[in-house]
């Protein structure tokens, strides 16, 4: 019997397990859908500007680097410092669980966790308050500002190339929830500057202040990651086609829909992205869809997967047109966005965005 020949495949030996983490599963979902799964995507945002912040020389090794985080940013940004010898300290949201702290903690990060709140807008305006304490206390402390330094869009120019490089040439969309704005944003700026022609589809929870949602209450929904009840500046509205707005429930579908049809657990907005881009992608065959996947579905399984009976078939959910916010109603809506400048309510301080500049 003839041995098989060694696989002449390369496979790299990392130095770090952040270069391990960063790179995507990409996986076909259907014709002309692929989705980019990562385990925690913000590990791009955060390498891509601790690498700057270094390299520019506003902060130092050693340093301390302080912000604020609902759970995924707070990793990508401990494991950050670990791999560049600088010191980490979060303050958490009170939705970041007994796992997520204690790899913060076994990481070398410092953690200052908020008590329960009545709502993510308290906690929000809660942290930041923290953050600024802090900064007065010990004015050597860097503040990340992920939400309003551009810097988080430096890292997502890697993701592009690889994109690139696996993704066929031709007219593209990227789905993905809004969030903090840098993935979508650092993502399709990178994609367009090398010359793709991208359209971009964002995601948003009703509740979230950023896409003009804020009036309406969607008491189960995990807003953090997908929207916000406080304006965030690294949100670059322009940059939007489309948008869509998605309840708890739609959500759910979708991230169910992603588990039981292609054995993908992942989180919820991915899920939201999921059911979007199975829309989209049925009425415009002539691009790719790709779907943006930022993390694992861990942190859901009690919320969300443990109630997956309750789910409806993705098959069966349809978004309703609008064509102005005042039209926007719940469960599901979409909008021909087209570059449309921030809502008013949606316009970040100056002084949040300056204080992102400064070290």
């Amino acid at each position: 019997m003839t041995a098989a020949p060694a696989s002449t495949r390369s496979v790299p030996v990392h130095d770090h397990i952040t270069d391990a983490l960063k790179e995507p599963a990409l996986v076909r979902l259907r014709g002309n859908v692929v989705l980019a799964r990562f385990e925690t995507m913000k590990v791009y945002a955060a390498l891509g500007a601790v690498r700057t912040l270094l390299h520019t020389g506003r902060v130092v090794p050693g340093q301390t680097l302080v912000d604020s985080s609902s759970g995924i940013y707070a990793l990508a940004l401990a494991m950050a410092c670990h791999r560049h010898g600088l010191r980490c300290h979060i303050v958490a949201s009170t939705t970041v669980d007994a796992v997520m702290r204690a790899q913060l903690e076994v990481l070398g990060a410092t953690v200052d966790q908020m008590p329960q709140s009545q709502s993510l807008r308290l906690d929000q305006e809660c942290r930041v308050r923290h953050v600024r304490q802090l900064l007065a206390e010990r004015p050597d402390f860097h503040w990340m500002r992920q939400y309003h330094d551009s810097v988080h869009y430096a890292g997502y120019r890697e993701f592009a190339e690889t994109v690139g490089a696996a993704l066929p040439d031709g007219d593209l969309t990227v789905v993905g929830a809004v969030g903090t704005g840098a993935s979508t944003g650092g993502l399709t700026c990178a994609l367009r500057e090398a010359g793709r022609s991208v359209r971009l589809v964002g995601i948003q929870p009703f509740g979230s202040v950023t896409f003009g949602s804020e009036r309406f209450s969607d008491p189960e929904a995990i807003i953090a990651g997908i929207g916000s009840s406080i304006p965030f500046g690294n949100v670059r509205h322009e940059l939007y086609d489309t948008l869509h707005w998605l309840d708890f429930r739609h959500a759910t579908a979708g991230a169910v829909g992603l588990l039981r049809d292609h054995a993908v657990f992942a989180g919820l907005s991915t899920g939201a992205a999921h059911l979007v881009a199975a829309w989209e992608a049925a009425r415009d065959f002539g691009r790719t869809h790709l779907v943006l996947g930022a993390d694992t579905g861990h942190r859901y399984a009690p919320r969300v997967f443990a109630r997956h009976a309750e789910a409806p078939d993705p098959r069966t959910l349809r978004p309703e047109r609008i064509h102005t916010l005042g039209e926007l109603r719940p469960p599901w809506a979409v909008m021909e966005w087209a570059g449309r400048p921030a809502p008013a309510a949606a316009r970040a301080e100056p002084r949040d965005l300056a204080a992102g500049r400064q070290s």
